[in-house]
């Protein structure tokens, strides 16, 4: 049995059909393709499956597509424009807030969602406000260090 789905995803209409089991997470990596979205867990502990649901930040293995239904997905392939990066992502590379790189694009989603309720986070709320994304490589020292750039505003400037 297959459910009619529609939704936009990275600003493009999406109508589909899926299995009413189907999660948010395979439908993005699955049906559309758009890897940069990782299955980590499959328990919404790791935040790498983060995307952003109408505008909030989702752990897309932890609900289903169908609820989904209308709304307005952001994967990371949809956060930068015209070709150019989103400014966290653009302080992510600067600062070098990955190495393996697999948290990278949950960790980047929950980072813009986090500037966006606090734009004035100080280091320690930086530090709570990643709780729910596990890096297994870094210390979190240079992906709190990546926040701040973006939060400065000064992405890019001579160091």
């Amino acid at each position: 049995m297959s459910i009619p789905l529609s939704l936009t995803v990275n600003g493009k209409p999406i109508n589909t059909s899926v299995d009413p089991r189907t999660l948010l997470v395979q439908l993005i990596r699955e049906q559309l393709q758009l890897t940069g979205t990782h299955v980590g867990c499959d328990t919404a502990q790791c935040g790498a499956c983060t995307v952003h649901l109408n505008g909030r930040a989702v752990k897309s293995c932890s609900m289903l597509a169908v609820q989904a239904q209308g709304g307005t997905v952001t994967t990371i392939e949809g956060l930068g424009q015209d070709g150019t990066l989103h400014p966290m992502q653009a302080a992510f590379r600067e600062c070098h807030g990955l190495q393996c790189g697999f948290c990278t694009p949950g960790m980047v989603m929950s980072a813009v969602q986090l500037l966006k309720d606090k734009p004035q986070a100080s280091e320690q709320e930086i530090r709570e406000g990643l709780e729910g994304n596990i890096c297994r490589c870094t210390g979190y020292h240079n992906i709190v260090k990546s926040i701040q750039l973006c939060q400065s505003g000064k992405v890019g400037a001579a160091a």
